[in-house]
């Protein structure tokens, strides 16, 4: 399931660029939809841009103080030179 997700979310974004957003739509009742609009300000893209510069920093914080967190711990095992790995024993 984990593979077919992005491409379920790519085709469901394509529907939604298709359909939704085409002029012309329908309008039965021929209601005025200006009511129902947000106006755009500058508040929304300075929220996005403050809100990503805190996840942005708060990654690299967490890599920066905390990099072997994330890392796998078998790939800390001592070095011995005189012992065969198990993966190329015969």
């Amino acid at each position: 399931f984990h593979f077919l997700l992005p491409f379920i979310l790519a085709a469901m974004s394509a529907i939604h660029l298709l359909f939704l957003h085409q002029t012309g739509s329908n309008n039965p009742l021929g209601l005025n939809s200006d009511s129902d609009k947000i106006p755009f300000h500058i508040f929304y893209s300075m929220k996005d841009i403050i809100g990503f510069i805190i996840l942005l920093s708060a990654l690299i914080l967490f890599c920066l103080l905390c990099p072997n967190i994330l890392i796998d711990p078998d790939n800390f095992l001592p070095a011995d030179p005189m012992v065969t790995p198990s993966h190329i024993k015969p």
